[in-house]
C-alpha cells in the first residue's frame, strides 16, 4: 500500500510542477479568441462551462481503459504503478494537453489535419484512415464491455438480456452522435462522472479500510504474471501496450479537439487537458491496487471469483463485495457510464474526423447522417464478431490496445515537430522522449507478438533500444535540415 500512496502522490504533485511547466511552454493566451465563438455552430461549436468541459473529457478518455487495462496490466506487479504515474505525468498528460491546445490554435481542427500539417500529406491519408478505424473500434468494444456488465447486473445473465443491453447501448450511440454536443453529452456526462469519481474514491477508501498486503516496489519489479497463470508477456513492451488509457492512448488525442471546440479560453487548457489525465491515472491507480489485492494477496477468494476470471467480472465482485448494494449500484453505475460516453463521444469523434477531411457542414441532419450511416454499419460489422466469437473481446482489445498506441506515436511526433518549427528552444524534447519511448514499444510489440513476428522475448530489450536509437538519429537528421532551412 505505501507503493500506491507514493504514486497517487506522485500524480497529484505532477500536476503542480510539470503541468505548469509543459502549461507556459505552450504560452496559452487569454486575449485569444477560441474556435467556440469563432466558429461557433450550435452543433459542435459551442461555449460551455469549464467544469463541464472538463467532465466531458475526462468522460471520453476514460472509458474502461484505466479500469480494465489496470486489472490485466496489475498481473506484472508493481512495475504498473510505475508506468501509471511515470506514463501519465510525462507521456499521456503532455500529449493530450498539446493535442488539444494545437487545435485551438488550429480553428478546433481534428488530429489527421494536424498530423497532415506537421508530418505530411501522405502520413495524414494514412491517419486519416487510422483514426477512423480506430474510434469505430472502440465503438463497438465500448458497447460489449458495459453489456458484459449490464447483463449481469440488471439482467438475468443470459446472452438473451447482454443481446438487448447491446442493442440499447448502440441506439443511445446513434442518438448522441447525431445530436448538437449540448443536448444528451453536456447534459448527462455530468451524472455519469460524479458516478466514475465516486466509484475511485469509495473503492479507494475501501483499500485503506483492508490495507491489503500487496506488492511494493522494493520487493521487486519483475513480471509477476507466471504467478497467476500468464506466461509469454514480457514486461517490455506487453505492460506498456495493456495499460494505455491510464498512461498514455493515442485514442485520447481524437477527443481532445471535441473539446477544443468547446472551451471558452486557452489558459483552461490545462485543468481541462492535463487535468483530466492525472484524474484517469488516479482511477487507473486504484484498480492496479485493488487487482494487485485480488491477484496476489486472496482478494479473489475472498468475492468468490476465480483468479483467471474476466476484467468485467472482476468489477462486478470486487465493487458488490466491497460497497454493498446501494454502494454496488452506484459503482457499476461509474464503470458503466465510463465505456458507454466513451463509446459514443468515440463515433461522434469520427464523424467530426470525416467531416473535416471532406469539408463537409455539419450543421443539417442530413449532411451528419450521410457520414453516420457507414460509421454505423462498419461498429456493427466488428461487434458482431466480438459477439460471435467467444474469445472476441480479447482479440478486439489487443488490436485496439496496439493501434491505440501506434495512434500516440503519430501524435507526439507531429507535435514534436510542431514545438519545433515554433521555436520553443529545447523544449521541444518534452515530446520527443515519449515519441521515442512508445516509437520503440509499438516497434517491438510487432516484433515480439505471436500473432506478428512471434521473436523470442529476449529480444525485446535489444529491439526496443535500438529502434529508439534510429528513430532519434532520424530526428537529428530531420532537425539539421530544419536548422538549414532557418539559415537560408
Amino acid at each position: 500500500m505505501i507503493s500506491f500512496i507514493i504514486s497517487l502522490l506522485a500524480l497529484i504533485i505532477g500536476y503542480c510542477v510539470y503541468g505548469a511547466f509543459v502549461d507556459k511552454v505552450f504560452g496559452p493566451d487569454p486575449a485569444r479568441l477560441t474556435p467556440s465563438v469563432t466558429k461557433a455552430d450550435g452543433v459542435d461549436f459551442i461555449p460551455m462551462p469549464t467544469w463541464k468541459v472538463f467532465m466531458i473529457q475526462f468522460l471520453n478518455i476514460a472509458g474502461t481503459g484505466p479500469i480494465f487495462g489496470a486489472i490485466m496490466g496489475a498481473k506484472f506487479g508493481p512495475s504498473a504503478y510505475l508506468w501509471i504515474v511515470f506514463g501519465c505525468i510525462f507521456a499521456g498528460a503532455v500529449h493530450d494537453y498539446l493535442s488539444g491546445m494545437v487545435s485551438i490554435r488550429k480553428d478546433g481542427t481534428g488530429l489527421p489535419e494536424i498530423i497532415g500539417e506537421y508530418l505530411g500529406g501522405t502520413t495524414k491519408k494514412v491517419m486519416l484512415a487510422f483514426s477512423v478505424l480506430l474510434l469505430v473500434m472502440v465503438g463497438a468494444v465500448f458497447v460489449y464491455s458495459p453489456a458484459v456488465i449490464l447483463k449481469d447486473v440488471a439482467g438475468n445473465g443470459t446472452n438473451t438480456a447482454m443481446m438487448i443491453w447491446v442493442a440499447v447501448i448502440f441506439i443511445y450511440y446513434i442518438i448522441a452522435t447525431m445530436l448538437p454536443i449540448d443536448k444528451i453529452i453536456g447534459k448527462i456526462y455530468p451524472v455519469f462522472a460524479v458516478a466514475l469519481i465516486f466509484m475511485a474514491i469509495a473503492l479507494m477508501v475501501g483499500l485503506f479500510i483492508k490495507w491489503p498486503t500487496i506488492p511494493e516496489f522494493w520487493q521487486g519489479l519483475a513480471n509477476r504474471g507466471p504467478s497467476v497463470g500468464v506466461t509469454g508477456q514480457p514486461i517490455l513492451p506487453c505492460l506498456f501496450i495493456t495499460i494505455a488509457c491510464g498512461a498514455i492512448s493515442g485514442f485520447h488525442a481524437t477527443q481532445s479537439p471535441m473539446m477544443a471546440r468547446c472551451l471558452k479560453n486557452e489558459t483552461l487548457g490545462r485543468p481541462v487537458f492535463y487535468g483530466a489525465m492525472i484524474t484517469e491515472g488516479m482511477v487507473a491507480l486504484v484498480w492496479a491496487a485493488i487487482s494487485s489485492y485480488f491477484f496476489f494477496d486472496g482478494g479473489a477468494a475472498e468475492v468468490g471469483a476465480e483468479l483467471s476470471a474476466s476484467a468485467p467480472v472482476i468489477v462486478t465482485k470486487i465493487s458488490t463485495a466491497w460497497l454493498g448494494v446501494a454502494g454496488g449500484i452506484l459503482a457499476m453505475l461509474g464503470v458503466v457510464a465510463a465505456p458507454i460516453t466513451s463509446g459514443d463521444t468515440a463515433l461522434r469523434g469520427a464523424r467530426l474526423i470525416v467531416a473535416d477531411a471532406f469539408h463537409m457542414e455539419q450543421k443539417t441532419n442530413r449532411s451528419r447522417l450521410i457520414i453516420c450511416i457507414p460509421i454505423f454499419v462498419i461498429a456493427a460489422l466488428i461487434l458482431w464478431y466480438n459477439i460471435a466469437d467467444a474469445n472476441g473481446f480479447n482479440t478486439i482489445w489487443k488490436y485496439f490496445g496496439w493501434a491505440n498506441q501506434s495512434l500516440s506515436i503519430f501524435t507526439l511526433w507531429a507535435l514534436t515537430v510542431f514545438l519545433r518549427r515554433e521555436r520553443k528552444g529545447m523544449y521541444y524534447i518534452i515530446t520527443l522522449i515519449p515519441a521515442m519511448f512508445m516509437t520503440a514499444i509499438c516497434t517491438t510489440y510487432i516484433f515480439i507478438d505471436k500473432t506478428c513476428l512471434g521473436l523470442d522475448p529476449k529480444f525485446s530489450f535489444p529491439v526496443a533500444l535500438g529502434t529508439a536509437l534510429i528513430s532519434f538519429v532520424l530526428f537529428l537528421i530531420w532537425n539539421s535540415k530544419e536548422d538549414k532551412k532557418s539559415l537560408s
